[in-house]
C-alpha cells in the first residue's frame, strides 16, 4: 500500500525542551529574510522591515524558531547594505528605527526570536571614520589598512591580494595611498588593533541588544585579523582558496580573542543572546574553534551546503561536522540556500529532479542533530532565476568594473579629491541615489493582505503532510494583478546585492545620499551553467563561496570607456549572479507581483510563479510549504529529532548510522529513524518504522518498503 504520511495532532511550539530553556539556539530552525526581497509595504519595488513585520505570521505558521534579518543599516547600498555608513539608524530604503523596534516586538509576541547582522570588517566608504580618512584628520587612517604603495613611485598595490569580487584589493587614493578592501573598493577595511575599533563594535553590539534583539549572524567573522606584515599570496584566483587553504586575509588566529570578548558581552544580557559566525575555515576542525565554549554560539556550516548529491559525501559531512562540533561541546549548523549561492533546486539538477532532491535534502537537513537555517523561498520550492537581464542586475560582481586609480607621478603635486574626504568621482557619475520606485511597472494588487486564519485540514497528505494546525496565513488572501508589466529600467548603478557567503552578504539597492555609481564593463553574460537546470557533476556539485562564472565581462570599448574598467584577468573572481537567488518572493496572485506589494519589483518575477505562490501552495497536501509545516511541526513533537543528545545514546549527537543498501543512507535517533535514496530508481529495504513523514509517496506494508527515488522518509519506532 501506498502511506499517506501524518503529522496531526502534534505538540505545540516550542515542545522541545531546549527550545524552553535558555539553550533555544542548540536546535532551533532559523529563517533568514532577504529584507529587500520578502515584502514591500510603501510600493516602492523594495522590500522593508514593516514588509517583513506583516509576514511575521507566515514564519510562525511555518514553524520556526527566530529571523534573521539581512542588513537594513544606513548605507549607500554599493553592496547591499553590507557597505555601512551608521550602524546604529535604519536606512529610509527600510523604514526607521521605530519601525525595527515594533518588528522586534511583534516577532517576540509571535514568539520568534530575532537576529541582526552586523559587518565589522569593513566599513561604507561614506562611513564618517572613512570620510575623516580621506580628509586627512590626523589618526583617521590608523582606524583602517592604509599602506603606501610598493615601486619607486609607491605607483604598485602594497600586496598581491584580491579583492573577493574581483581585481587588487588595493584602492589608491588622491595623496598615493592605498587601502585594502577584501570586497569592493566601497567597502574599506577597518583595522582591529586599533582600539577605537573594539570600542565601536562594543557599543554597537549593546545599542542593539538594548533594543531587544536575540543576537548577530556577524558578517566575515574569518576576516578581522590579517596575518602581520600582509604577506604575498604568491597566486591568483584567490576567490577560489576560501574555505579550502590558509590565507592570510581569513582564519587568522587573532580573530578569536574579538569573539570571546563579544561572547562576554552577549552573555551579561538576559535571554540567551547568540553570536552566529559566517566564517569560512579550510577545516571542519578550525571551523570549530569559532563555537568553543567562550566564543560564539554557531557557526555556519558550508561544507554541507557545498555537498553534492552523494551519499557517501553526505555521510563524510556530516560525520565531520559533528565530530569537529561535540569536541567543543557546541551543536551543528545545517544549511543547504541562501543570498549568496544558487538556490538549491537548481543546484540539484532543476526540474522536476532538482525539485525532488532539494525536497529530501531538506527532510534529511531538518533531521539531523543541531540547527538549521532556511533561505527565504525554499520552502515554496523556489528555484534559481537564470534569465535575469544583464540590466537588472545588481550582483557587485556581475560588473567588475573598479575605480579608477590615482596614479601620484613623482615630482607632482597629488591630485585632490573633488569632495572633502571623497576619492575622485568617474566622469558621470551621478550624485543621486538610486533605487527607490523601481518595479515591474504599475499593478493592481493592493500589496500584502491581512493574515486570515485558515481552516483547519480535515486530512493528512501524502508527501507533504500538511497537519492538523491552523493559524493565520495571510497568504491565502489571493491577489489579483494587471497582467505582465514592462521591464525595469535600472539606473547604471545599481550595485545591490551582496556577496558569497564568504562576503558581506545581503542586501538592497539604493545608495545613500552622495553616493556615487560604479562603472560597469559591457557584457551580456548569460545565466552561468548551474543556473540552467543543467545534469551532471557541475550541476549537481554545490555552489562554494565562488561560484562559476559563465562569461566575464571585457573592458568596454570606444566613447565613453574608461581605464578604470579590468579586464577579464584581472577580474578573476566572484560570477556576480547571486541575484537569481535574490528574486521577490511570491505570496499570492496570478500575476507579478504575486503579492510582494502594491506595485513592482526590484527584481522580475518569472511567470510560472504563479503556481508556487503560498497562498497557491497553501492547503494542497503535496507542495512543498506544507511539506515543511509539516516536517517543522514533527520535529518539535518528536523527542528524538532537534536537540543534540536527546534522549539515551552512547552517541553524544543521538545518531547512529545503520548498514543500507547502495544509494540509500539510513541513520536512528531515539525513537527515530530517515532514510535517504539518492538513486534514480527505487530501492526496497526493510521497514525501520511507521513512517511518519515522506518527501514522494511510500510504498510499504509494514515489513518491508519500497522507498521512491530521490526521497527521505521519516520513521518512528
Amino acid at each position: 500500500m501506498t502511506h499517506e504520511s501524518t503529522a496531526v495532532g502534534l505538540a505545540s511550539a516550542y515542545s522541545n525542551a531546549t527550545t524552553a530553556s535558555g539553550d533555544w539556539w542548540r536546535d532551533a530552525v532559523i529563517y533568514q529574510v532577504y529584507v529587500r526581497s520578502f515584502a514591500d509595504s510603501d510600493g516602492d519595488g523594495i522590500g522593508d522591515l514593516r514588509g517583513v513585520r506583516s509576514r511575521l505570521p507566515h514564519l510562525a505558521r511555518l514553524g520556526v524558531d527566530a529571523v534573521w534579518l539581512t542588513p537594513f543599516y544606513v548605507s549607500p547600498q554599493a553592496d547591499g547594505g553590507y557597505d555601512v555608513a551608521d550602524y546604529r539608524a535604519v536606512d529610509p530604503l527600510f523604514g526607521d528605527l521605530a519601525d525595527a523596534d515594533e518588528l522586534v516586538r511583534a516577532a517576540h509576541e509571535l514568539g520568534l526570536r530575532v537576529i541582526v547582522d552586523v559587518v565589522p570588517n569593513h566599513t561604507s566608504e561614506q562611513h564618517p571614520w572613512f570620510r575623516a580618512a580621506l580628509a586627512g584628520e590626523p589618526g583617521a587612517r590608523e582606524r583602517y589598512l592604509f599602506r603606501r604603495g610598493r615601486g619607486a613611485d609607491g605607483s604598485l598595490p602594497p600586496n598581491d591580494w584580491e579583492s573577493i569580487f574581483g581585481g587588487p584589493a588595493w584602492t589608491r587614493v588622491a595623496d598615493g595611498e592605498w587601502y585594502l578592501h577584501l570586497f569592493a573598493p566601497e567597502q574599506p577595511d577597518l583595522d582591529w588593533t586599533h582600539p577605537e575599533v573594539t570600542a565601536e563594535f562594543d557599543s554597537v553590539l549593546r545599542f542593539w541588544l538594548d533594543l531587544g534583539v536575540d543576537g548577530f549572524r556577524i558578517d566575515v567573522a574569518h576576516g578581522m585579523v590579517k596575518a602581520d606584515g600582509l604577506p604575498d599570496i604568491g597566486r591568483g584566483a584567490q576567490a577560489t582558496l576560501i574555505g579550502a587553504e590558509p590565507l592570510p586575509f581569513f582564519d587568522q588566529d587573532g580573530v578569536h580573542e574579538i569573539h570571546r570578548s563579544w561572547r562576554r558581552l552577549l552573555d551579561s544580557y538576559e535571554g540567551a543572546r547568540i553570536g552566529v559566525a559566517e566564517a569560512w575555515a579550510p577545516s571542519s576542525e578550525r571551523l570549530a574553534l569559532y563555537v568553543r565554549p567562550d566564543e560564539l554560539h554557531q557557526a555556519f556550516n558550508f561544507r554541507f551546503l557545498n555537498c553534492p548529491w552523494d551519499p557517501a559525501a553526505m555521510r563524510t559531512v556530516i560525520d565531520e561536522s559533528l565530530s569537529a562540533t561535540t569536541a567543543v561541546g557546541a551543536p551543528t549548523t545545517w544549511v543547504l540556500s541562501n543570498h549568496d549561492v544558487v538556490r538549491h533546486v537548481t543546484r540539484y539538477g532543476g526540474g522536476p529532479r532538482g525539485l525532488a532532491r532539494a525536497r529530501a535534502a531538506a527532510m534529511l537537513m531538518l533531521s539531523l542533530p543541531g540547527s538549521a537555517y532556511l533561505y527565504q523561498g525554499e520552502e515554496l520550492g523556489l528555484p534559481e532565476v537564470s534569465d535575469l537581464p544583464p540590466a537588472s542586475r545588481q550582483d557587485p560582481a556581475f560588473r567588475r568594473g573598479r575605480r579608477q586609480q590615482i596614479p601620484v607621478p613623482a615630482g607632482a603635486p597629488a591630485p585632490g579629491p573633488a569632495a572633502p574626504g571623497i576619492i575622485a568621482p568617474r566622469p558621470g557619475e551621478p550624485p543621486t541615489r538610486p533605487g527607490a520606485g523601481i518595479g515591474n511597472g504599475p499593478e493592481a494588487d493592493a500589496g500584502p493582505a491581512p493574515e486570515q486564519p485558515l481552516a483547519p485540514q480535515a486530512h493528512a497528505p501524502t508527501q507533504p503532510q500538511a497537519g492538523a494546525s491552523t493559524g493565520p496565513a495571510p497568504e491565502t488572501q489571493g491577489q489579483t494583478g494587471a497582467g505582465p508589466a514592462p521591464e525595469p529600467q535600472l539606473p547604471p548603478q545599481a550595485n545591490d546585492p551582496t556577496r558569497p557567503e564568504t562576503g558581506s552578504g545581503t542586501g538592497s539597492q539604493a545608495g545613500g545620499a552622495g553616493a556615487g555609481t560604479r562603472p560597469q564593463a559591457a557584457t551580456d553574460c548569460g545565466p552561468a551553467p548551474e543556473a540552467q537546470g543543467q545534469t551532471g557533476p557541475e550541476a549537481e556539485a554545490g555552489i562554494g563561496p565562488q561560484a562559476q562564472a559563465c562569461c566575464r565581462p571585457q573592458a568596454e570599448t570606444g566613447a565613453g570607456a574608461g581605464p578604470d574598467l579590468l579586464t577579464a584577468p584581472e577580474a578573476e573572481g566572484q560570477d556576480g549572479l547571486r541575484d537569481g537567488c535574490r528574486v521577490p518572493i511570491p505570496w499570492a496572485g496570478a500575476e507579478p507581483p504575486y503579492g510582494f506589494g502594491p506595485a513592482g519589483s526590484w527584481l522580475p518575477q518569472p511567470p510560472e510563479w504563479a503556481g508556487l505562490s503560498v497562498a497557491a501552495q497553501t492547503g494542497d497536501p503535496h507542495s512543498t510549504l506544507e511539506l515543511y509545516r509539516a516536517a517543522l511541526e514533527l520535529r518539535r513533537a518528536m523527542p528524538g529529532l532537534g536537540a543534540p543528545g536527546a534522549g539515551p545514546s552512547p552517541d553524544p549527537s543521538g545518531m547512529r548510522w545503520l548498514p543500507s543498501p547502495d544509494g540509500v543512507l539510513l541513520f536512528t535517533r531515539p525513537g527515530f529513524a530517515c532514510t535517504l535514496n539518492t538513486r534514480p530508481e527505487p530501492v526496497e529495504l526493510p521497514a525501520p518504522g511507521r513512517p511518519v513523514l515522506s518527501s514522494a509517496p511510500v510504498e510499504t506494508d509494514g515489513r518491508t518498503v519500497r522507498l521512491p527515488p530521490d526521497s527521505c522518509t521519516w520513521w518512528a519506532f
